[in-house]
C-alpha cells in the first residue's frame, strides 16, 4: 500500500485506501477467509487473469475507433486495468474480482428490457453485439475513492438501445440491475449492500452520446472481473453509476433507488457527478492518482469537472451541484 508521509510524523493512508463505512464491519471477515486464497505478486495475479479469461471462451472484437471519443492521456496497462477493480459481488479488496470472477458463466446471458416502453424485449449477448456498429472509445474512468484510469472501450451509446424500445413520455429515469449468482459471487454471503446491486440515470443521461453500452475493452470481450459480458460507462461520473454484468435496464416514472446511496445517502448522491469542488465526507476529492503511473514520489493530478467532460454541463443547467451531488 502506498503511504503518504506527513509533516507531524503520522502516516495516513491515500483515500483510495479507506474503506468506505458500509463495508467495514462485513470486510474483516470476509478478509480472513479469502488470506489463504490470495495470490502472490502481480505477476501471477496477472497469469491467472488472462489464463482465465482465454479459458471462458472470450473473443477478440473489431470496433472501429471513433475519434470523438478519444482522450490523450497515457492508457492504463491492461494488468492494471484487470486486476485493480470494484466489484464487490466477488469481494471488496480491489484484487478480489480478478482472483474470484472466473466462475462467472457470461453465456448464456440475456438482458431484459422492461417498463415505460412501447417494445419491451429481451436481448441476448449476441443480438445485443449486433445491435449497432461497435465502436472504440478511450475514456477516462474516476473512482470516488480517488484514483482513476484511462481504459479503450467497445460498444456504442446506450441511445441506441433506447431508440429500439421506445420510451413512453412517462420515462424519466432508468434504471440497471446487476447479475445476483449466489453461487459464484462470492460476496453475496456479506451484508456489504442491498444485492442485487442497482444503479440508475436521468433519462436525459442514459441517452447522451458519451453513456456507452459496453461490451469490450482493450479489443477484446469484457473480462468477468470488469463486468461482462455487458456492462455501461458513464465517463464524467464516478465509476460506481456504471453498472456491470446488467440484467435488466428498467424504464421508470421516478428516481429509482440506486446501491451505494442506499447504504450511505450522505456519502453517494443520486447524481455522482465527478465534482472536484464537492468532497467526500471523509476525503478531498480535488486531486487523483492514475492506476498504472503510480510511484512513491508520483504527484497526484487534478480532478477535472465531470472528468474532463464538458460537452454534459448542459445536462445540469440551473442545478445545484453541491446539493444534487
Amino acid at each position: 500500500m502506498l503511504i503518504k508521509r506527513q509533516p507531524n510524523g503520522i502516516d495516513l493512508p491515500f483515500s483510495s485506501e479507506i474503506t468506505p463505512r458500509a463495508v467495514f464491519e462485513s470486510r474483516r471477515s470476509f478478509i480472513r477467509q479469502i488470506a489463504l486464497g490470495s495470490i502472490a505478486g502481480s505477476a501471477l495475479l496477472e497469469m491467472a487473469t488472462r489464463e482465465a479469461f482465454a479459458a471462458s471462451g472470450a473473443q477478440k472484437l473489431t470496433a472501429k475507433a471513433n475519434s470523438s471519443y478519444v482522450v490523450l492521456d497515457k492508457q492504463t496497462p491492461y494488468q492494471d486495468a484487470t486486476t485493480y477493480n470494484n466489484f464487490y459481488e466477488f469481494g471488496t479488496d480491489k484484487s478480489s474480482p480478478a482472483r474470484n470472477a472466473g466462475a462467472m458463466k457470461t453465456r448464456p446471458w440475456t438482458v431484459s428490457i422492461e417498463g415505460e416502453v412501447k417494445k419491451p424485449m429481451t436481448l441476448d449477448i449476441d443480438a445485443l453485439l449486433k445491435l449497432a456498429p461497435l465502436e472504440e472509445r478511450i475514456y477516462r474512468l474516476r473512482c470516488v475513492e480517488g484514483w482513476s484510469m484511462v481504459i479503450p472501450w467497445i460498444g456504442y451509446s446506450l441511445s441506441e438501445l433506447i431508440k429500439k424500445v421506445e420510451p413512453t413520455s412517462n420515462a424519466k429515469y432508468v434504471q440497471f440491475v446487476t447479475v445476483e449468482d449466489k453461487q459464484t459471487m462470492n460476496g453475496l454471503r456479506y451484508p456489504v449492500l442491498d444485492w442485487p446491486y442497482t444503479e440508475g440515470l436521468r433519462i436525459d443521461e442514459a441517452n447522451h452520446p458519451l453513456t456507452l453500452l459496453t461490451l469490450g475493452m482493450y479489443g477484446e470481450v469484457l473480462p468477468n472481473q470488469n463486468g461482462a459480458p455487458v456492462r455501461i460507462i458513464v465517463p464524467w461520473k464516478y465509476g460506481f453509476k456504471s453498472a456491470k454484468s446488467i440484467v435488466k435496464i428498467r424504464f421508470v416514472k421516478e428516481q429509482p433507488a440506486t446501491a451505494w446511496n442506499l447504504a450511505a445517502p450522505k456519502e453517494y448522491g443520486f447524481y455522482s457527478n465527478v465534482n472536484p469542488q464537492v468532497d467526500h465526507p471523509r476525503w478531498s476529492q480535488a486531486s487523483e492518482r492514475r492506476i498504472g503511473e503510480d510511484g512513491f514520489f508520483t504527484k497526484k493530478r487534478p480532478t477535472l469537472m465531470f472528468n474532463g467532460y464538458s460537452q454534459v454541463a448542459s445536462l445540469y443547467s440551473g442545478m445545484d451541484l453541491r446539493k444534487y451531488f
